[in-house]
């Protein structure tokens, strides 16, 4: 049984971008499907579609590499964990790496950027942070 499936689901992310893979599929999920939405929203990957499989759906996950191979996704970290949940008003959101990266946050309006967040004044539980 799996306990942290955000968790899953961005190890295989940074798993697949260390060994440079074109894709990665994923059991889909409506949370996972909003991170993938922020992820191309933001640039870090370029697609995602939904794949029929069993017993499960896929979320096949297009991976985004610059002209000469370097990594897009440097790092992606899950911060609010199943033990210890982390949650923060939209005025408390502060920039990674001075607005390089992003934080990925769960609210009442659906899955945001950090920057979304602070535009639609809203807080919410932090899932990972990317850059």
């Amino acid at each position: 049984m799996m306990t942290d499936p955000i968790a899953d689901m961005l190890t295989r992310i940074r798993n697949a971008v260390r060994v440079e893979r074109p894709f990665v599929d994923i059991p889909l999920s409506r949370v996972k499907r909003g991170v993938a939405e922020v992820l191309k929203r933001e640039g870090y990957i370029w697609d995602f579609q939904e794949i029929e499989g069993m017993p499960v759906k896929q979320l096949r996950i297009e991976l985004k590499y610059g002209p000469n191979g370097e990594r897009v996704i440097q790092s992606i970290r899950r911060v609010s964990k199943p033990g210890c949940r982390v949650y923060q008003k939209s005025q408390d959101l502060r920039p990674i790496l001075n607005g390089l990266g992003i934080t990925i946050i769960s609210t009442s309006s659906g899955v945001l950027s950090d920057r979304e967040a602070r535009q639609k004044r809203v807080g919410g539980e932090i899932l990972c942070e990317v850059c």
